[in-house]
């Protein structure tokens, strides 16, 4: 019965506990960066301080009205680095290209 409380004790702490950090691009190579993203297909990542994205290989990992804008993110070796793309809806106003 004691272990079981611990169990749960611990069970609970574990779920209490903060967010696991996320992978950032600023602790990367850009080739790194690239390829877990075209390696998980979409993933968030850091990119630098609190700032965060989702960044997907291509447009089949987005919404279906959503459209895929190339992203390009700091990374360890490089201030602007192709790693993929952002999911992206498109307003009214918008013209296709002009994301």
């Amino acid at each position: 019965m004691i272990r079981s409380i611990g169990l749960v004790a611990l069970l609970l702490a574990t779920l209490a506990s903060p967010a696991v950090s996320r992978p950032s691009t600023t602790d990367m190579t850009c080739a790194q960066a690239r390829t877990i993203v075209l390696g998980a297909g979409g993933i968030v990542l850091g990119t630098g301080g609190q700032t965060y994205d989702r960044f997907v290989r291509d447009r089949s990992y987005c919404e279906p009205t959503e459209v895929g804008k190339r992203a390009f993110v700091p990374a360890r070796d490089t201030p602007q680095c192709f790693v993929g793309y952002t999911c992206y809806e498109p307003g009214r106003g918008d013209r296709f290209g002009d994301f």
